[in-house]
């Protein structure tokens, strides 16, 4: 594990012969050393992979039995040099009773030896004939001269990496109801290893695939699945080695059917340990903690950076067949919350602050999929736009332009003459262009909307987005407040996604528009323009880029991470993109605009969540508005 919490792990098909032991102890030395080769901290390997899992009664001759005893004290005393904590699949003889073992290797000691719970007796199996389902406890057994911990509720706890900790449980194991693993993760293994020789037909990878991934999201954990392959017995079955690494349902990794080798990935425990503390209520609630025996062993150190990679935008759904799917979905969801609101208020019309910007044209665009859910007209939509100070002929151009093509009722109200009169009222200087020359113009906006909502017997329907939140971009009581926040839960890298997605379902010239409105500089135009007439006051120029700060909300706030991990991340994934320097300097102002922005958050409007990270004081975030963030900038004021 480094510093940052990734474990590197692999899992190893090699080449076997059935009975060979020997041949089978080299395949395992070999996998070993490449398994080194590429920093492994974990190597899995099959079931029974020291004899083969497809002796049939060959298991019942003492010759082969001894000789895997004989192999895995060679084994042991080669893991003396080895760094890496081994898991190896192999026939153990008890009491008179055979068992289908895992057995842990490490330093030059077994740790312990795993018998499978589990014993398949149907179809193509019939593993009864040879072995004895694992028994409830602990107890010991003498292993090549040795006295090992033997049973199922074993922990293999790093030392010297407190949140490196393994079970083991062996191929169906994991394929039924009350699966040992379950066991394990509540006794605190964050790791969970499966040395599994499960054969292949039609269909199968799939099932395994959605198996491995449910049960390590059920269980917040890392799955290692290890799958035999090309070297067990054809007689009957055909094996693929079918390798998966999973991490709370995600797919980390996945080997290729029908190809041994290796495949490597780095899990990340330290997320792992957050999530299970982010959920430990229900988590925990109502299970006993089972009694596990913890063996410790010292792990290798992680050579190196992870070899994990990030996307560079977590919350835009990634490239593939469910795009689309996904997509629609998170515009319905946004659809269905406005839809709701509308019908439980009566409301006759929306009303909607139209800037000619990416906010106001997806929470227009909502809007419309909601009327048109409800079949409303779509004239009772009444897109306002307010000209000021920074208004641009380019952005009110595109709002008058959006609205026609969407059909909705366009209203312009230039709010020039009426900030003018308010500075007048509260005796402010027009020429001093400060925070309160700007505020005062969202706040007019907002009032127009508000009192337009009252006359019409409508909604003002909020479009400030996730991420402006998250850095506190709103005028407080101005574009910060509505009445439905359609937006709330939509983070701006996806604003984008989403407005791209309904351009091209919409066709003709609202796709026109919409395009020009994608390639248009985020801006308040609160300031005037430029002498050009173009936008002189840009969003990212002065809070940084979005992609950057939706990539630090994620990880910031989804996962808890810490500012040194975020920025590691964020250095490794955004590498030829932005400078390291750049980089920390927006984190540092990501960080400091969260917590002092809280206030704002601590009363928003109503909105629909649409994703894992929200920061409604009614859902996932609760926040007071005075927390210091002298912790969280303490790394930026230490250096690097």
């Amino acid at each position: 594990m480094n510093e940052y919490g990734f474990v590197r792990v692999c899992a190893a098909t090699p080449e076997i012969r059935v009975a060979d032991v020997a041949f089978n102890e080299k395949s395992i030395i070999a996998a070993v050393k490449s398994a080194e080769e590429g920093g492994a901290q974990l190597v899995v390997f099959p079931e029974l992979v020291l004899s083969g899992y497809t002796c049939g009664d060959l298991f019942n001759q003492r010759a082969l039995t001894e000789g895997v005893l004989a192999s895995l004290g060679r084994l042991r005393d080669l893991s003396a040099e080895w760094k890496p904590l081994v898991f190896v699949g192999a026939p153990i003889e008890k009491d008179g009773r055979l068992y289908n073992c895992a057995v842990a290797l490490c330093g030059g000691k077994l740790l312990g030896a795993v018998p499978k719970t589990n014993i398949p007796n149907y179809g193509e199996f019939y593993e009864r004939r040879h072995f004895c389902p694992a028994e409830e406890g602990l107890s010991h057994i003498e292993l090549c001269g040795e006295d090992v911990p033997f049973g199922t509720d074993i922990i293999f706890s790093a030392q010297n990496m407190p949140r490196f900790t393994v079970s083991a449980e062996i191929c169906e194991d994991l394929w039924v109801p009350q699966s040992p693993s379950v066991r394990h993760a509540l006794a605190g293994a964050n790791i969970i290893v499966n040395l599994s020789c499960s054969d292949e037909i039609a269909g199968k990878a799939e099932y395994r695939r959605s198996l491995v991934k449910m049960q390590s999201s059920k269980l917040i954990c890392g799955y290692i699945y290890c799958d035999s392959g090309y070297g067990e017995s054809t007689t009957d079955m055909v094996f693929s080695g079918h390798d998966l690494i999973c991490e709370n349902g995600t797919l980390l990794k996945e080997s290729k059917l029908f190809q041994n080798g290796l495949i490597f990935a780095d899990i990340d425990v330290d997320k792992l340990d957050g999530e299970r503390r982010r959920c430990a209520s229900s988590y925990y609630c109502g299970a006993k903690r089972a009694e596990h025996v913890t063996v410790k062993f010292t792990a290798a150190e992680c050579a190196g950076d992870t070899i994990r990679t990030f996307s560079k935008l977590p919350f835009v759904p990634k490239d593939g067949s469910r795009l689309a799917e996904r997509t629609e979905l998170i515009l319905n969801l946004q659809t269905m919350g406005l839809v709701k609101r509308l019908k439980h208020t009566g409301a006759k019309t929306a009303v909607i602050g139209i800037s000619g910007g990416l906010d106001s044209a997806l929470a227009l665009l909502v809007t419309r999929r909601a009327f048109e859910n409800i079949g409303k007209d779509f004239k009772d939509i009444i897109a306002i736009t307010m000209p000021g100070f920074g208004t641009t002929g380019k952005t009110l151009k595109s709002s008058k332009k959006l609205a026609a093509a969407l059909g909705v009722t366009l209203k312009t109200v230039d709010i020039t003459a009426s900030v003018l009169k308010h500075f007048e009222d509260i005796g402010h200087d027009k020429e001093v262009l400060d925070v309160t020359y700007e505020n005062s113009q969202a706040r007019m906006r907002t009032m127009i909307l508000m009192d337009t909502a009252n006359k019409t017997g409508g909604l003002v329907i909020g479009t400030g987005d996730l991420s402006e939140l998250a850095l506190g971009w709103a005028t407080y009581n101005g574009d910060h407040m509505s009445m439905y926040a359609v937006n709330s839960g939509v983070p701006k890298t996806l604003v984008k996604h989403l407005i791209r997605f309904e351009a091209d379902r919409l066709g003709g010239e609202a796709k026109a528009t919409l395009e020009v409105i994608l390639a248009t500089e985020i801006s308040p135009e609160l300031l005037p323009p430029d002498k050009s007439g173009e936008i002189a006051q840009k969003t990212e120029d002065i809070v940084g880029p979005y992609i950057l700060h939706d990539f630090f909300l994620y990880y910031a706030v989804r996962w808890g991470f810490s500012p040194e991990k975020v920025r590691y991340i964020a250095r490794r994934t955004f590498d030829g993109d932005f400078s390291d320097d750049t980089i920390d300097k927006w984190l540092k102002n990501f960080y400091r605009r969260f917590f002092a922005q809280q206030f704002k958050r601590s009363c928003i409007p109503d909105g629909v969540k649409v994703g894992t990270v929200t920061l409604s004081p009614r859902g996932d975030w609760r926040m007071p508005s005075d927390a210091s963030s002298a912790l969280w900038l303490k790394i930026f004021e230490e250096g690097n």
